[in-house]
């Protein structure tokens, strides 16, 4: 690409808005303008006092150099005449559009829609846009607008931008780095998070629970996982959730499961209610035909580690009569072999959950179930827990 070429196609976020030339050392300002360094340099040894774009004072004079830009400005270059022109275009409209929701004169209205156009363009996948999205750090702006905002109250125009920046974030994620997310950790974030859980809407918590499972998938959000996970509040707010006959019970479930995954996690998911909620999910799950009961019985697998949890479950009024009823389920084998699991161990430990077991017709269940088409492993189950019973029972029987 020869000079006159570059000087057309120079994307405007390229350009030093002093010396108007491809910026070679990207710095930027406490105003958040960028120039090239050695142009800024030189009106700052002028005597100048004030940002050559926004005229503010700089009430800090230092430079900070733009990695990010410096990142994006390589790519273009190593590009050459392979370059889209409209690329060019696609830069300078996200920097735009970064710019409506960084800046103070832009009022709700504005950075709504904004996020809008946003969302439309993660929507239409390209390495370059996603390059674009990581090089000039939508994800922790957005993330910084959502939780780094102090409210008094939710108005109905705060719940818009949250519900629809969410909504970016999370088309946002599996494009970058999760570390971001990290910020949540901030005391001030992190009320903020809990504001939104408790008082946002159904679309905003949905979200929140996805961002709650998206924790669990990597190293770097492990911190922040477990401070999630050991947030009695939150996790009493999610297991509220999993009360209710609604869409938004599946999100809770799967924030559950993401939480569980840390054993670190386990013994404050109970303490806050996790069992009475997913008890309570997998009896509605049994009138419909898409749920996540299936994943709900692992939650209850992985926790019965804890003495804590079998007794959660063993008192609940619903609890063991739950799991027999998901013990022959010709379409869904692997809630099939869960309850049989879970059984397996209350049955071991407590007489009364025997007692139940065998009153709510868990015998006859065992036996549909071995008749099946099942799986091998599931009928092995299933004949242990046969097995379990009689030889309890027997016991039982000359004790008498």
């Amino acid at each position: 690409m020869n000079k006159v070429q570059i000087e057309i196609t120079i994307p405007h976020l390229f350009r030093c808005p002093i010396s108007l030339d491809l910026l070679e050392d990207p710095v930027t300002l406490c105003t958040g303008q960028t120039y090239d360094r050695s142009s800024i340099e030189k009106w700052l040894a002028s005597g100048n006092l004030t940002c050559p774009v926004t005229m503010q004072k700089l009430h800090d004079p230092s430079i900070v150099p733009n990695h990010t830009l410096r990142h994006l400005i390589d790519q273009w270059l190593q590009l050459g005449h392979q370059f889209d022109p409209g690329n060019s275009a696609t830069i300078d409209y996200l920097a735009s559009l970064k710019h409506t929701l960084q800046s103070h004169d832009s009022n709700l209205e504005n950075k709504v829609q904004a996020l809008d156009k946003i969302r439309v363009l993660s929507y239409e996948y390209c390495s370059f846009k996603k390059s674009c999205f990581i090089q000039l750090g939508f994800l922790p702006l957005l993330l910084e607008l959502v939780f780094g905002t102090e409210y008094s109250q939710l108005s109905s125009n705060h719940i818009e931008f949250n519900e629809v920046a969410l909504s970016c974030i999370l088309k946002l994620l599996p494009l970058v780095s999760l570390e971001p997310l990290n910020m949540i950790k901030d005391e001030s974030k992190f009320s903020t998070f809990m504001l939104l859980f408790e008082k946002g809407s159904v679309s905003i918590k949905v979200s929140l629970c996805n961002i709650i499972e998206s924790t669990a998938s990597s190293s770097k959000t492990e911190d922040i996982c477990y401070m999630l996970g050991n947030s009695n509040k939150l996790v009493q707010e999610i297991v509220l959730i999993c009360h209710q006959n609604c869409e938004l019970s599946k999100a809770a479930i799967k924030a559950l499961s993401a939480l569980c995954s840390l054993q670190s996690n386990k013994e404050s998911l109970v303490r806050a209610g996790a069992i009475d909620g997913i008890i309570t999910y997998i009896s509605g799950c049994e009138t419909k035909e898409k749920n996540l009961a299936p994943l709900a019985m692992n939650i209850i697998e992985k926790l019965m580690v804890l003495e804590s949890a079998k007794e959660a479950l063993v008192n609940n009024p619903n609890g063991v009569e739950t799991l027999v009823k998901m013990v022959f389920k010709v379409c869904n084998q692997e809630c099939s072999e869960g309850a049989v699991e879970v059984l397996l161990i209350v049955c071991d430990d407590y007489r009364n959950a025997r007692e139940e077991a065998i009153g709510a017709g868990v015998l006859t269940q065992l036996l549909f179930l071995l008749q099946s088409q099942c799986g091998t492993k599931t009928k092995t189950k299933a004949r242990m827990l046969l097995k379990l019973l009689r030889s309890k029972w027997s016991e039982e029987s000359k004790q008498i």
